[in-house]
């Protein structure tokens, strides 16, 4: 008689997952169908490539502890890379996609060399000569651009297996799917034994180095890895949402944008990307619209845009004094409560 006892099996649907699986059916069927344009292609579609850019991040500074201010350079990166293989070589779109994250990757890989010298404020600076070297260089050479006179080019129109990604809907399944994809990679990898290695190198790089963890490789892995995520991000930002490619498109502004949605939504989480994405996109478009109310149109467009700015950032610093940890945080607190008031302690 064997007395070896086992586990309790895992319910293969949690409440989690039931969640997630009716997120993403909603997602899915549920917001081409009902969702009206303004909504995709104001929100939806600017959400999605910027959800992905916090993932990209959060992977390089919330799990391996490697800080970035030139994110809005790799967008650009991956989609000028995808904007001249389509131009050059027209490969499908699937091998699109993996040159324009491979070129990213290199690009990350050379511009997170120094931090296997540098730590913390003076990698941050050092990172950001990614951003102004990356724009002086798609504004010195023409080739990147077509040789276009404005700078500003357009995005060719994707498609793959017969199936053209021109309407808003096409558009959005695509950047969903893309999104998805990632995302479940991305999990998988923090979830397993890649993680331990993050950790250690982000909590401690000699302790890391004494139990065995290959620091230079595991911070150049996150780099590569980080930079193409948000290279592929760049190919939704101007492919699916802009629909146009232009320097001034990645500018510095969009970098601090990326590094608001890590921090705000929580480091280490990878939902925390989606809620500070969404409150990067949405509380702009409320202060817009809670203004035009107010002043009834009395306000210039230029007012109300510095308006906007100072409200949010006066929020983000009041938000970041109460809750450190993000929007990931406060969600764990109310799901904690709604719990117990379920009884479901």
């Amino acid at each position: 008689m064997s007395l070896a006892v086992t586990a309790p099996a895992r319910p293969l649907l949690t409440g989690q997952r039931l969640s997630i699986l009716a997120l993403l059916a909603l997602a899915f069927l549920g917001v081409p169908a009902f969702a009206s344009p303004w909504t995709i292609e104001a929100i939806l579609l600017p959400f999605l490539a910027l959800s992905l850019a916090g993932l990209g991040l959060n992977l390089l500074t919330g799990y391996a502890g490697q800080v970035s201010l030139g994110s809005a350079a790799f967008m650009a990166v991956g989609a000028y890379a995808a904007f001249n293989i389509q131009l050059r070589l027209g490969l499908p779109l699937p091998l699109t996609f993996l040159f324009a994250a491979t070129t990213a990757a290199a690009v990350g890989v050379i511009f997170g060399l120094p931090s296997l010298r540098l730590k913390g404020f003076y990698l941050a600076v050092s990172t950001l000569a990614a951003q102004f070297f990356i724009q002086w260089l798609l504004n010195k050479f023409g080739w990147f651009s077509n040789y276009s006179a404005s700078g500003v080019i357009s995005a060719p129109v994707l498609g793959f297996a017969g199936i053209t990604f021109d309407s808003r809907e096409s558009r959005y399944l695509l950047a969903l799917s893309t999104v998805t994809l990632i995302t479940i990679f991305v999990h998988r990898l923090v979830t397993g034994p890649a993680r331990i290695n993050l950790i250690a190198v982000r909590d401690n790089e000699t302790a890391a180095k004494v139990i065995g963890v290959p620091v230079l490789r595991t911070k150049l892995a996150a780099f590569a890895l980080s930079s193409a995520i948000i290279g592929v991000a760049g190919v939704l930002w101007s492919f699916t949402y802009l629909r146009t490619i232009e320097p001034e498109g990645f500018n510095l502004d969009r970098s601090f944008q990326i590094l608001f949605i890590a921090i705000i939504g929580g480091l280490a989480t990878i939902r925390g990307a989606f809620l500070g994405a969404g409150l990067i996109v949405v509380f702009p478009l409320l202060l817009s619209r809670g203004s035009a109310w107010i002043f009834d149109g009395g306000l210039d467009a230029g007012s109300v845009q510095l308006t906007q700015r100072i409200v949010l950032g006066a929020t983000i610093i009041t938000f970041l004094i109460l809750e450190p940890n993000g929007l990931s945080s406060i969600l764990d607190r109310v799901t904690a409560r709604v719990r117990t008031l379920l009884g479901r302690t």
